[in-house]
């Protein structure tokens, strides 16, 4: 008799693996195909540092040899350039520094094209939660500086494949805040993928 539901238990054990794998398997099969990736990576991140903020974001450190002035200088120009609105300057500590005065160098830029941000939201509010777009200018404790803004690809590739120019749009603003960080890194001109 045991053995009979212990058979039985097994035999509903795998049904309703085999049910759940189906479950899931359907609901991932509706996402963007780059989409479980996109995950992993994020995953293998967390794992790799312990923390799911710096599995979230992109950072480029920022040459020695080039101003925080100039930095900032780059980003709104190549911002301007390219009709997207500087729409926020927050200063949170700007003097000194942690080699002059050991007070962290703190501002964060804030980015926004206004028609862009209107379709993102008549699609879902909830993609106004990541507006407006933000770099981060940020100095570490040895006085290296870097720029960070927040990992797109999630929000572009993570679910439901986006409509067509939702989705050329959605890339765009990712092309675009990418290359002005690694302009105003750099030094380096910026220039907007071929195919845009």
């Amino acid at each position: 008799m045991i053995k009979n539901i212990l058979s039985a238990i097994g035999v509903l054990a795998v049904l309703a693996a085999l049910i759940g794998y189906v479950t899931i398997g359907t609901k991932v099969s509706q996402l963007h195909p780059d989409a479980m990736g996109y995950y992993m990576d994020m995953f293998n991140k967390v794992l790799e540092t312990g923390s799911s903020a710096d599995a979230m974001v992109r950072k480029v450190k920022i040459k020695d040899d080039i101003s925080t002035e100039d930095v900032i200088e780059t980003l709104k120009e190549t911002a301007a350039e390219n009709n997207f609105l500087v729409v926020g300057d927050s200063k949170m500590s700007v003097s000194g520094g942690i080699k002059k005065n050991g007070k962290r160098y703190i501002r964060i830029l804030h980015f926004c094209s206004p028609s862009v941000a209107e379709k993102f939201i008549a699609y879902s509010q909830a993609f106004g939660a990541f507006m407006p777009c933000r770099i981060l200018i940020v100095e570490d404790d040895e006085g290296n500086r870097w720029l960070y803004t927040m990992s797109m690809e999630l929000m572009l590739y993570g679910g439901k494949p986006l409509p067509p120019e939702m989705m050329k749009m959605a890339e765009t603003v990712r092309n675009l805040m990418y290359g002005m960080m690694d302009a105003a890194a750099t030094g380096e001109d910026y220039e907007a993928p071929e195919d845009e």
